[in-house]
């Protein structure tokens, strides 16, 4: 997931969020990114949130070491946009985990709502992300490389019942 540069599209998104969501703070401080490394990947992420089981999202720990302001904030709000930056939903962050790769369970991989939502579609999935994330980094990935696990709900735009 990487940070994007908050603009002024982010800006009057989130006053539309705070129109339709009375509990949504005008004011609050909300980070502004994308999902994964590339155009179709951020999409189809997004997608999974808006239209699909996804409330769970995983980043390499380096990645926030690197820019600490890709460590999702518990209680904090993100908005997500599309791979160009263009606002997409907001999400308010339920709880953030840091454990190894190979510790990461089945019920995590079920809540990231991807492909089968199995643990091994995860595995399969992350290792190849988390591959190239090491690699722009200059390390090496691992079974012991630290996963920042966040679980997250969606605000707006508002699940439809």
């Amino acid at each position: 997931m990487a940070v994007s540069v908050r603009g002024k599209q982010h800006q009057d998104f989130w006053q539309a969020a705070c129109c339709a969501v009375p509990d949504l703070p005008p004011l609050a401080e909300f980070q502004v990114w994308h999902f994964g490394d590339g155009e179709k990947l951020a999409r189809d992420l997004a997608a999974l949130v808006l239209h699909g089981p996804k409330r769970a999202t995983a980043g390499l720990f380096w990645d926030a070491e690197a820019d600490p302001n890709m460590m999702p904030l518990l209680g904090g709000y993100s908005l997500v946009t599309d791979h160009a930056g263009m606002p997409l939903l907001i999400i308010r962050t339920t709880q953030v985990d840091i454990r190894p790769y190979g510790e990461v369970d089945p019920d995590f991989a079920a809540a990231e709502g991807e492909g089968d939502g199995s643990l091994d579609y995860w595995r399969a999935a992350h290792w190849d992300y988390f591959s190239r994330r090491c690699a722009a980094l200059g390390r090496e990935p691992s079974s012991d490389m630290p996963v920042v696990l966040e679980r997250f709900v969606l605000v707006y735009p508002m699940e439809r019942p």
